[in-house]
């Protein structure tokens, strides 16, 4: 629930206003689209086959969950890495460098993400590699299991290894060192000409660690576990120590919309726009204040008339108009 309405958040703020968005931002949004697509294709799944306590739809659907998790972690990971090493190439250069990351080409990088992406996702149906249950019973990924039992799954594990988390990994601690640095740099400048933006520095560099290292931290255990299952036995853990692992890397698609709330006072306020929007077009609608007034001096007129006919006109109607005056809304 809080993945898909924290990235539902980024992604409805991102359409609200869609001419006004950097090319930078678009990888923010595909990191949401990758983070709400694991949660609305994948957990439901997941938590229906716990509540089970066996899992649901066989093998077919065992493929289908390896597949979208295969899809959005891969595209997930890659998203980083890419956002991570602009950020590198643009911090601290001048304009007219950092403005060669253009709409169009950021457009292409990422299409050129899912399609790296869908591809590693593939091989398997290919007959490279291939999906299985985890050890626990009730999830599906890449069958580490079968790292020893051929040639074919051993080259498919250990080349997705590389290229989907290790290399792509070092790339993310490279990126954020190296901005880390170019941010204390130029942070030790800007003190020595005596301007204070000091704190918008650290708050880039909090964003940029925090988004950065936080899916790291949270999949670091499973890649862990998954390199156990690769050289023991399926039983050499409890499943509850296998399990915990998996639902912890899951969390990695929740924490994202919040980081970008603390650190983001231009998404804090569109997020408070938003939730004006839906107050209001939850709630009934309300007569204006030209109605009410319009409302109020029909009113006024029909006591008159009444008054008029009435034997004590006179005092009725000086009462009446004179009231009347008094309940009218100043202009001011």
């Amino acid at each position: 629930m809080l993945s898909v309405i924290g990235n539902a958040a980024v992604l409805v703020t991102a359409v609200l206003r869609p001419t006004s968005l950097k090319a930078a931002e678009l990888l923010t949004v595909n990191l949401a689209v990758t983070d709400i697509g694991m949660a609305l294709t994948m957990y439901p799944l997941s938590i229906a086959s716990l509540f089970n306590h066996i899992w649901i739809g066989g093998d077919s659907s065992c493929l289908y969950y390896g597949l979208m998790g295969m899809i959005f972690s891969t595209a997930s990971i890659i998203t980083l890495t890419v956002m991570g090493l602009i950020r590198y190439l643009t911090i601290g250069n001048p304009p007219k460098t950092g403005n060669k990351f253009q709409r169009h080409t950021i457009t292409m990088i990422i299409s050129g993400i899912w399609l790296y992406s869908v591809l590693w996702a593939v091989f398997p149906l290919m007959g490279w590699g291939g999906y299985g249950p985890e050890p626990f019973g009730v999830a599906c990924s890449v069958d580490w299991a079968s790292y020893q039992d051929s040639l074919n799954r051993s080259t498919f594990i250990m080349s997705l290894s590389i290229l989907c988390t290790f290399i792509p990994c070092l790339i993310i601690l490279f990126s954020y060192s190296g901005i880390a640095w170019k941010l204390h740099k130029a942070y030790q400048s800007i003190q020595s000409s005596d301007l204070n933006c000091g704190h918008i520095d650290r708050k880039v560099t909090l964003m940029a660690v925090f988004i950065s290292s936080g899916f790291v931290v949270a999949w670091s255990p499973y890649v862990v576990l998954s390199f156990w299952r690769m050289f023991h036995t399926k039983d050499s853990l409890a499943p509850i120590v296998s399990m915990l692992p998996c639902l912890f890397a899951k969390g990695s698609t929740a924490y994202n919309p919040f980081i970008y709330y603390i650190f983001r006072r231009s998404f804090r306020s569109e997020v408070r726009q938003l939730k004006g929007i839906i107050c209001c077009s939850a709630q009934p609608d309300s007569p204006s204040r030209g109605d009410t007034l319009e409302e109020g001096r029909q009113s006024v007129r029909s006591d008159v008339r009444q008054s008029l006919t009435d034997d004590k006109s006179g005092v009725s109607l000086v009462i009446r108009l004179g009231t009347a005056a008094l309940d009218r809304p100043s202009e001011n």
